[in-house]
């Protein structure tokens, strides 16, 4: 039976203006009717689509058969060890091992997530740690899905469990070189803002832990890492726009801090130590960033002095150091490169990929004394490879590709990338990919369009196994790189943000507008998706058009903007001023209303939609959605499908193991294909 939810309007009232939220009341989460009225809504959704059930299953099979259930990252050599992560047959998480001086030696298991997660519904262990002298491990649980960590201790000399941990972490962990001392940061109770720093001295008691760092100010977080040299500790403080480092000798934590920089309103920057220097990232004078040097002993601004200038054309986005080498990643154009620098002076190069939309990164290189970089490379039609490359020869060595079981053929399928004018006449690159065999340019084929488009988050075009389940069934598959990401660079994040946040979704518009008129698809085949961020795209853009799409997926969509921003005590909201705006300030607070989603919700016709949310979700608060869901059931004109599965034991990331996330896949793809058998010849099989 089709939920109905109760309204008990709540007046909201700021700067003069009053809003009417009937749903307010869905907030508080101890209250038995929310909790009811979830499970009525999850009640629903098996209802509707109950006719999928079995395929449902068919499709988790299918995907879950793709993957090789014992499998193993590559190995990389640190202090003496090979390290790597394995899964094995049936197992939902990882297993951590290493095995010493050579891979033919006897493997050893650091940490088995399986059985840490065994009787538990939901698992993650994050901030794996190793002291310096390889004698402690140090790693942190989340059993809500929340992301508050409880720290715990395994001596890898006997294999036993410390008797005592830490609760309440962020899950950022890091050993000073002294082998005795752990840093780590808390997060505060309520906002779950990183911004506190703590030293636990190994086998003391918790509660003596000596605060190192607080940050005060709100719209900054703060989070310890040490240096590739592991010579220095950083602690690095940021807000959306501006940055500072505090760094000590990692020798000598108990020394005082310096600040290598201090904070200054649109300097952002991120540092690593080589040599005699500091070598910085930042976009001081240089939009799009450049490089600099610093030399340790007085490292301020007016010391900095130009490795990699600013170009206006290329972002650059990362950096690797090494013995002989520096290593950029950078964009251009929309697709990354990795710059080969030696520090000889001799001549740079670039890695040429061969492909005309992909994603590339540097992998990990804990290494310094090494001429062979690690770096990563996929596509939409080739799976997760990893490489070494050797920056004197100039050799590339695959080590390892995704293996899908089953067998696949990467000339079935075909990649392009189109370019959309939006409305400003600005061009916005969509990547695509679709099999050769299905696919003809007759406006005919169901398609769908996915991005996200916030915190200059870049929407790479990337492989998935799972994808193929759409694309073996006649779907295109398309990302479209609208503004708010930085795709095309910095300024490409800075106009789809603030009170330029707009153009993220009158680009996604465009870009949608443009499949259907050169005939990839056509409105009543055209889907589209988002999560989080991204589902604030989804739902603004069906508030704006409608009747450009048959189905939609909003995967735990921020939706509820203003009364959000404007609400301190929820997760991540003061730290965000620099990104939506602060609501405080009459100008933003009107701009964000103006498409904020749920906030305009109208009587109108939507497309079928299907939502999805966490109980525990830290990022977007579980009501978000559950409102939106309740205010466009009261209000849509039609009777598509509006269905809402919130996940009663997880958060942001949904299901925490390899395969019951799977499962969460196959509703939204079984909700994809139910609409498209409709209007194609799709069968549900």
């Amino acid at each position: 039976m089709k939920p109905e939810a109760k309204k008990i309007p709540e007046v909201l009232e700021k700067h003069g203006h009053k809003r009417v939220d009937p749903y307010y009341w869905m907030r508080d989460r101890e209250n038995p009717e929310v909790i009811q009225y979830l499970e009525a809504e999850n009640a629903y959704l098996k209802e509707q689509m109950k006719d999928s059930e079995e395929f449902q299953e068919l499709l988790f099979q299918e995907m879950k058969s793709r993957i090789k259930e014992d499998d193993q990252s590559v190995p990389y050599f640190k202090k003496g060890y090979y390290w790597y992560v394995c899964y094995r047959k049936g197992g939902e998480y990882p297993i951590y091992c290493r095995k010493k001086g050579s891979l033919d030696g006897e493997e050893e298991i650091l940490l088995d997530v399986n059985k840490i997660a065994e009787g538990k519904s939901y698992c993650q262990v994050i901030g794996m740690a190793v002291s310096h002298n390889q004698e402690y491990l140090a790693f942190a649980v989340d059993e809500v899905g929340r992301r508050i960590y409880t720290v715990f201790f395994k001596n890898l000399n006997t294999g036993e469990t410390l008797s005592y941990s830490i609760p309440n972490t962020t899950g950022n962990l890091t050993w000073a070189a002294d082998d005795r001392h752990l840093f780590y940061s808390r997060q505060d109770e309520k906002t779950l803002r990183s911004y506190q720093i703590y030293q636990h001295t190994i086998h003391s008691n918790p509660e003596k832990d000596q605060l190192i760092f607080q940050e005060d100010d709100e719209e900054f977080s703060c989070h310890i890492h040490k240096t590739k040299s592991e010579a220095f500790l950083f602690i690095h403080s940021e807000s959306t726009i501006s940055s500072e480092i505090r760094f000590v000798d990692a020798k000598n934590p108990n020394q005082e801090w310096k600040i290598l920089q201090k904070r200054i309103p649109h300097l952002e920057y991120a540092a690593d130590h080589y040599g005699d220097h500091f070598w910085i990232r930042t976009n001081h004078q240089a939009q799009n960033f450049k490089v600099v040097k610093a030399p340790i002993e007085n490292p301020t601004l007016e010391n900095w002095e130009d490795f990699i200038p600013h170009r206006e054309d290329v972002l650059i986005e990362d950096f690797d150091l090494f013995a002989g080498f520096f290593v950029s990643q950078e964009r251009n154009n929309g697709l990354t490169q990795l710059m080969i620098q030696p520090w000889d002076g001799s001549p740079g190069h670039s890695l040429d990929f061969g492909e005309e939309t992909y994603t590339a990164w540097i992998g990990h290189n804990p290494e310094f004394e090494t001429e062979y970089l690690r770096f990563g490379f996929n596509s939409l039609i080739t799976p997760a490879s990893t490489y070494d490359y050797h920056m004197v020869t100039k050799e590339k060595k695959l080590l390892k590709q995704q293996e899908i079981i089953g067998g696949y053929d990467s000339s079935e399928y075909e990649s392009a990338r189109v370019w959309a004018k939006a409305e400003d006449e600005t061009m916005v690159p969509i990547s695509l990919v679709y099999k050769k065999s299905h696919f003809e340019a007759n406006g005919k084929n169901p398609l769908l369009l996915y991005a996200y488009g916030s915190y200059g988050f870049s929407s790479d075009a990337y492989f998935s196994s799972n994808r193929l389940s759409l694309l073996d069934r006649r779907f295109v598959f398309a990302i479209a790189h609208v503004r708010g990401g930085e795709d095309l660079g910095r300024k490409w994040y800075e106009d789809g943000k603030l009170l330029k946040k707009k153009n993220t979704f009158t680009d996604f518009i465009s870009c949608a507008n443009h499949l259907i008129e050169q005939k990839f698809t056509s409105s009543d085949r055209l889907y589209a998706m988002g999560g989080s961020a991204g589902g604030l795209l989804i739902g603004a853009v069906i508030n704006m058009r409608p009747d450009l799409f048959d189905g939609v997926i909003a995967a735990v969509p921020f939706v509820d903007v203003v009364t959000t921003m404007l609400d301190e005590s929820i997760p991540l909201t003061t730290g965000e001023y620099q990104e939506w705006g602060n609501p405080n300030n009459p100008e933003y607070y009107h701009y964000m209303l103006s498409y904020s989603p749920y906030d305009q919700v109208q009587s109108q016709e939507y497309p079928n939609i299907l939502v999805t949310s966490g109980l525990h979700d830290s990022q977007v608060q579980y009501w978000e959605p559950t409102k939106w869901v309740a205010e466009l059931r009261d209000l849509k004109t039609d009777q598509n499908l509006i269905l809402l599965h919130t996940n009663m034991k997880a958060g942001h990331g949904g299901a925490s193991g390899r395969f019951e996330a799977l499962k969460e896949l196959a509703l939204e793809y079984a909700f994809l294909l139910k609409l498209a058998s409709k209007k194609t010849e799709i069968g549900l099989k």
